[in-house]
């Protein structure tokens, strides 16, 4: 296990989906995750999650996600590069989701665009 949270649980996300499973148990929390897990849920990546506090762990169902990583180092975007890591990220103009941590909270490359402001890019999925 790294520092990152959210790299090694998308991490242990695609390595699930890759070997078929459709649930995944993830043994560490952070707030972070779980805005991060929030969106992949909103966008249908994920098909629900469940914190079970007295284990300290998630349980996450997969949904429909081809691949989900995070964004080492975590570049700085302003709002008009979002479109340059956008293309750089993900596979087609109208697949895929890059999660960035705004002062607003974290939000989808698309509300940060709508917003027009910027922040630090954290992960994507598709």
């Amino acid at each position: 296990m790294s520092q990152d949270i959210v790299a090694d649980a998308l991490n242990m996300i695609r390595n699930a989906r890759k070997a078929g499973k459709e649930n995944v148990k993830i043994k560490v929390i952070s707030n972070l995750l779980i805005e991060v897990l929030k969106i992949m849920k909103q966008k249908g990546a994920i098909k629900r999650y469940k914190i079970n506090p007295k284990e300290k762990s998630l349980d996450v169902v997969i949904g429909e996600l081809s691949e989900c990583k995070a964004i080492k180092p975590r570049f700085s975007a302003n709002k008009e590069q979002i479109e340059k890591y956008r293309r750089r990220y993900l596979p087609s103009r109208n697949l895929g989701t890059v999660i960035i941590s705004t002062n607003k909270g974290l939000m989808t490359h698309e509300e940060a665009q709508e917003e027009k402001i910027g922040g630090s890019l954290i992960a994507y999925f598709y």
